[in-house]
């Protein structure tokens, strides 16, 4: 082989070699370009994986708050019994009647429930919500103003039905004008956790859970208009 023919072959091949670089070099590119393509659908599908335990985690918070909605609010909640059947879970055992028998803020209320021999009549409805005076309540009333009224078995009826309404009301439907087991209306103004009844009558207690009841505890009386 003559000089020139060897330097034309070297050429070539050098030529070929780099040819061949070029080309895998190439390759690797566009491997790497697919890769990365490849690769997104799989970052995507990763932040959709982790995205559904957030979504979840955001459901279980939505629901532990509507649960917390429904739980006692006010100053006077911390009187009520820890445990036993005067405690709040305790209460959300029994019917309204059997529940309050069982709480020491509603002694009077109970002693006035069965002078009336409405106990049956409040356990056995269904879904009512019961504003219940406390024992301070009815001291407020002179002794012998309450002890008359105790006699009076029709107007200690008309007294305690007016306390009660046909429905169960939470804080979100407590405020407006309400219609009575009495036949009259009672008025609650207020929002939150304020509450005012009639225009006197504060919810110390609200959203208190029995058997059959919502029972918001309150510092006075009620008494029907007629």
């Amino acid at each position: 082989m003559t000089v020139t023919h060897r330097r034309r072959h070297t050429a070539a091949a050098l030529f070929v070699a780099t040819a061949l670089t070029l080309g895998l070099g190439a390759c690797g590119s566009n491997g790497s370009g697919s890769s990365s393509t490849a690769a997104a659908p799989a970052a995507s599908s990763s932040a959709s994986v982790a995205a559904a335990p957030a979504t979840a985690a955001a459901a279980a918070g939505t629901a532990t708050g509507a649960a917390l909605s429904g739980q006692p609010f006010g100053a006077a909640c911390t009187a009520v019994p820890k445990d036993g059947a005067g405690s709040f879970t305790g209460m959300a055992k029994d019917p309204v009647a059997t529940a309050a028998s069982n709480n020491p803020l509603l002694s009077t209320l109970v002693t006035a429930v069965k002078q009336a021999g409405l106990v049956d009549t409040l356990n056995s409805a269904q879904n009512i919500t019961v504003f219940a005076p406390t024992n301070d309540a009815f001291a407020k009333i002179p002794k012998a103003t309450l002890d008359a009224v105790l006699a009076d078995k029709d107007k200690l009826t008309k007294i305690l039905t007016y306390h009660v309404v046909p429905q169960r009301l939470d804080p979100t439907a407590l405020t407006g004008a309400h219609k009575t087991l009495a036949g009259d209306n009672l008025t609650v103004t207020g929002s939150g956790q304020d509450f005012t009844v009639n225009g006197n009558a504060k919810v110390l207690c609200g959203d208190v859970q029995t058997a059959n009841a919502t029972v918001h505890i309150v510092d006075t009386v009620l008494m029907p208009a007629s």
